[in-house]
């Protein structure tokens, strides 16, 4: 059995060398399929799980209060430009909010260029600077890797002191160890008390540089008007959220004067529905990819099955020959089924070499997102290669099987 299957497979890989230019088409034909449908799920697969993991790392217990509903909305509907949310309203709502268990953070960013110095060394001017308070790292879902965090001292007294991002650790200090020392920042000077742990780039946002800094201090240095503030608050007891939801909402509108007849001019988020609400987003453009795929396939499926075709109508002499020589019609069509196999499984390794190649090369170079070898999407498109060179290698190998061994020998 074993020689039988390994004589079948020779035939058929000498049939596939001989009509190596006809091969190749029909192999990149798969391939671009197979590209389509991997790169695409890579990509998504990468995406989802950065940005779930931002959000998932606030836990279930924590809401945002924003200045827009994190929502999709339709082109033609018409989008209410909200008030920003300002420093005296979040002071007021930190003030007036005083419900069981729970913790406010109030952070702003007032820079996403900002210059930072150490001794003779500075970064480029990409660094972000926020102004937060003693609860932001908590209800972030940010942790230290080394030093401390803020305390309720630090943003009373406006304390000249900073947490950098992981980043700050190579880029600007090297060997040295950053805690205790000082940056300057816009001519300011800062004592580094903490670094984050590495939390990786989300669509270019290197969130793992960036200089957290007590908020009276920020708001002392940029000064800039109409500063959007972002709150977020986070309740010891996951069960009590809606109750907590519904104490900040009537918080919030009575602070932003609104009357009972009015709709909110902010939004507020969980961050379990946040997670939802991506997944929702990346199934559909997965729905999108396996139908775009889908065609590709499809032809491709074609493209091999014509190509069986021909490949039996040219070799008809030589299936009278091996008929007369004592071959089984089972043994014929076997021949051209390993070949049509062979063929698409060509296809479906180059097309998932490319395909993780093209979702690496988005992954870091546009997004600047972390990639993941696709397993799931690696082994769907292994079947459906399978598939589909079954599927366009059996009507041919019928059709050999049935060949007459004398008509085929008259065969010219």
């Amino acid at each position: 059995m074993f020689t039988l299957f390994r004589e079948n497979f020779y035939i058929a890989w000498d049939s596939i060398k001989s009509q190596l230019l006809r091969t190749l088409i029909t192999v990149f034909i798969i391939g671009i399929g197979i590209t389509a449908l991997v790169g695409i799920l890579s990509l998504i697969n990468a995406l989802e799980t950065s940005l779930t993991g931002s959000f998932s790392d606030m836990g279930s217990n924590t809401f945002t209060v924003n200045r827009y509903e994190f929502t999709s909305r339709n082109r033609d509907e018409k989008q209410k430009i909200n008030p920003v949310i300002t420093y005296q309203q979040v002071k007021q709502f930190s003030e007036d909010y005083n419900y069981p268990v729970a913790t406010t953070s109030i952070a702003f960013t007032g820079t996403r260029t900002a210059e930072v110095k150490f001794e003779s060394d500075k970064t480029d001017p990409e660094v972000s600077v926020l102004g937060a308070n003693e609860n932001f790292l908590d209800n972030s879902g940010l942790k230290l890797e080394s030093g401390r965090n803020f305390t309720t001292f630090d943003i009373q007294n406006n304390t000249r002191v900073c947490i950098l991002g992981s980043d700050f650790r190579k880029n600007l200090f090297k060997s040295t160890n950053p805690i205790d020392k000082t940056i300057s920042v816009r001519g300011t000077k800062f004592k580094v008390i903490g670094i984050l742990e590495e939390k990786g780039s989300t669509f270019g946002n290197r969130v793992d540089l960036r200089v957290i800094i007590p908020i009276q201090v920020a708001r002392s240095i940029y000064t800039q008007p109409f500063i959007n503030y972002d709150m977020s608050v986070k309740v010891a007891d996951a069960n009590l959220m809606d109750s907590a939801q519904d104490e900040a909402i009537a918080v919030f509108r009575n602070i932003r004067n609104l009357s009972p007849v009015e709709e909110n001019d902010f939004g507020m988020q969980r961050s379990d529905d946040l997670i939802n609400q991506i997944k929702e987003d990346t199934a559909k453009i997965n729905l999108a990819a396996w139908f775009i795929s889908g065609l590709t396939i499809f032809g491709s499926c074609i493209a091999l099955l014509n190509i069986m075709l021909v490949s039996v109508t040219e070799r008809t002499r030589e299936i009278g020959v091996r008929k007369a020589l004592g071959a089984k019609k089972s043994t014929i069509a076997f021949q051209f089924l390993y070949e049509a196999i062979l063929v698409g499984q060509m296809g479906g390794i180059l097309g998932i070499v490319l395909g993780c190649l093209i979702g690496l090369a988005i992954s870091k170079f546009a997004f600047q997102i972390e990639f993941m070898i696709p397993w799931g999407a690696i082994i769907i498109a292994t079947v459906i290669t399978f598939i589909v060179a079954l599927l366009s290698g059996i009507i041919p190998a019928i059709k050999a099987a049935r060949l007459d061994p004398v008509e085929s020998l008259r065969y010219e």
